[in-house]
């Protein structure tokens, strides 16, 4: 069974950065995209950033130019870099995995990993 496993959440001051780390069991490449989302307190998850397995990138609205998500296939890792942080990115963030087999598609999900943003 394939797991994710993130890492590197924490508590930082506003205009902090982190790096989130996502390893799963197997090869990232062989997904059809992995990404990034976060749920707030309160709040519905949402997508912060999703890259697919040609290398395409989405991001959120909210965190264009603070995010960058990228992708380590020789460890099997996907990484989100987060600057300049502001205390609405307050949350869970989970790392997700879409894989596709002809017209079936399915999600599996990390644990998550809290970022708290508090001066």
């Amino acid at each position: 069974q394939v797991q994710l496993v993130e890492s590197g959440g924490g508590l930082v001051q506003p205009g902090g950065s982190l790096r989130l780390s996502c390893a799963a069991s197997r090869s990232v490449f062989s997904f059809h995209a992995m990404g990034w989302y976060r749920q707030a307190p309160g709040k519905e998850r949402e997508m912060v950033a999703t890259i697919t397995s040609d290398g395409t990138m989405n991001y959120a609205d909210s965190v264009k130019g603070r995010f960058t998500i990228s992708r380590d296939n020789a460890k099997n890792t996907v990484y989100l870099q987060i600057n300049s942080l502001k205390p609405e990115d307050t949350a869970v963030y989970y790392c997700n995995a879409r894989w596709v087999v002809g017209t079936k598609f399915g999600d599996l999900w990390g644990q998550g990993t809290q970022v708290t943003v508090s001066s």
